[in-house]
């Protein structure tokens, strides 16, 4: 196990610059990495897997690609001193969810040539190492035409006055700013420094990305060094728990390799023979590995297969059913799973609609804010708010009637009834038309008691035909009232 862990180090490159992490907020002289650090400071042995797999180079970087491309401001700010053409490097903010890489793209940009690197934390840091900052990369530049690229980690952690300190460096140029945020940087940020800055926006890391990543640290000198093996299984439960976020992936990985080795230890333990020969085959990583280093079992749920569509079918006919506990049990299920809350909050939309409907005219209205709250909050926090709109559904009245009346009236119209408008209903207004008949005879509905006027409004082949006929459940009771004496007044009978 303790060479498992003790290959962190590519004996081939002295120079594997991974280890900035120790840094943060505690390098005074903002050193200069791309001219200064060859051969020092590389990764631990044992430092944390994700860190020992932080990328070299822009190219090594998953994901993000539509802000790498030629050209673009990081790859400019990367290229340092060697970057063509006449623009200078910007300042950018960077904002996305954690484990997308803000602090690698930083530390990938903090190797570019000509390039003095300083990185602040906002959790630690005040005005006064601001200004310090500023002073140093203000005398680099006049004294040693060298840029200082200033990362800052959590910068919505700022304060106004914090984020003000900033804005003389940025506006001149003393330093080039890249800021980390995980919060909208429009509520979090300051405008004068927003409009100093290029807002750059980073998604969440695809299946395809952390599965390449994982297999990458697998087999990676820097990594586990091919001295183990994922199983298919492991490899999925370990993407699905990522939620795409890197740091995640790397860090259950590392964990299930710890049980997987300790586990081969155990059975080398017994096995005399294979203990004094030792093992030239990797170990393998399963599922069970993955399983007890997380604490979390695996939900057999395949987003793209049957499963996705038989949970959801399930859970969309327990909110039907009235079963409150079925569909907060599959709600989990799919949740758990990895599953987009946004898909989960649409079918819960369609849902209320279909299946609630005037029953409980407020259900669509909780499903609604619902889905554009997950939508704004994102999970984990989302999965409170999808379980209240599932307990509303679940524990509504129900009623199908809107649903199969809109149903009906399309089969109507599929069938080529409904010929022609009323003369009185058409419209009136353009020249012409009343010499044509239209709107002749029509009655204002606000001219007749309670607002309601006998008139014919289905065309001639229609007329008579209910499309919508309201149950006795919830308020559609109220409603099966009221429409029968607004039928009968519209109708004249």
């Amino acid at each position: 196990m303790d060479d498992l862990f003790g290959a962190g180090r590519d004996d081939a490159d002295g120079s594997d610059d991974t280890g900035e992490a120790g840094n943060r907020g505690g390098d005074d002289s903002g050193h200069s990495r791309g001219q200064t650090r060859s051969g020092a400071g590389s990764a631990s042995p044992r430092s944390p897997l994700a860190v020992r797999m932080r990328p070299r180079t822009l190219d090594d970087v998953v994901g993000q690609q539509h802000l790498l491309g030629q050209g673009s401001p990081l790859r400019q700010l990367a290229a340092g001193s060697d970057a063509t053409g006449p623009a200078g490097p910007s300042s950018v903010i960077l904002w996305g969810p954690p484990g997308t890489g803000k602090t690698t793209l930083a530390h990938v940009i903090a190797k570019g040539p000509g390039r003095k690197f300083v990185e602040l934390s906002a959790i630690t840091a005040g005005v006064k190492d601001v200004r310090r900052v500023m002073d140093e990369a203000l005398t680099a530049r006049d004294l040693f035409k060298t840029t200082t690229v200033l990362f800052l980690d959590e910068i919505h952690r700022f304060n106004k006055a914090q984020q003000d300190a900033l804005l003389p460096g940025v506006e001149n140029r003393w330093v080039v700013l890249v800021a980390a945020t995980t919060e909208n940087p429009s509520f979090s940020v300051v405008s004068p420094l927003l409009s100093r800055s290029l807002l750059l926006t980073l998604k969440p890391l695809t299946d395809a990305d952390v599965e390449g990543l994982l297999q990458r640290a697998v087999s990676d000198v820097r990594g586990l060094n091919g001295k183990a093996e994922l199983s298919a299984d492991a490899l999925a439960h370990l993407v699905r728990l990522s939620g795409g976020d890197a740091r995640r992936a790397l860090t259950a990985l590392e964990a299930a390799a710890g049980v997987a080795f300790g586990d081969a230890d155990d059975i080398d333990a017994v096995d005399t023979e294979t203990a004094g020969a030792g093992t030239a085959e990797p170990v393998t990583i399963h599922l069970r590995h993955t399983e007890r280093a997380l604490d979390v079992a695996s939900v057999r749920y395949d987003r793209a297969g049957d499963q996705h569509y038989d949970v959801a079918s399930a859970f969309i006919k327990s909110i039907r059913g009235s079963d409150v506990d079925a569909a907060l049990h599959y709600l989990a299920r799919m949740l758990e799973a990895g599953e987009d809350a946004r898909f989960v909050a649409r079918r819960i939309v369609i849902s209320a609609a279909e299946d609630v409907g005037m029953a409980d005219p407020t259900a669509l209205q909780t499903a609604v804010a619902a889905a554009q709250a997950v939508q704004l909050i994102g999970m984990p926090e989302g999965r409170i708010i999808l379980a209240e709109a599932v307990v509303h559904l679940a524990t509504a009245p129900k009623s199908n009637a809107a649903y199969m009346g809109i149903n009906q009236a399309i089969a109507d119209v599929r069938a080529g009834l409904g010929n022609g408008i009323p003369a009185h209903l058409r419209d009136a207004h353009y020249p012409g038309s009343k010499q044509l008949g239209h709107g002749k005879g029509y009655r204002y509905a606000h001219d007749a008691p309670h607002a309601v006027a006998t008139q014919q409004y289905p065309p001639d082949d229609l007329v008579g035909r209910n499309y919508y006929e309201p149950t006795a459940n919830g308020a559609e009771r109220d409603i099966a009232t009221r429409l029968e004496r607004l039928r009968k007044i519209i109708r004249g009978k």
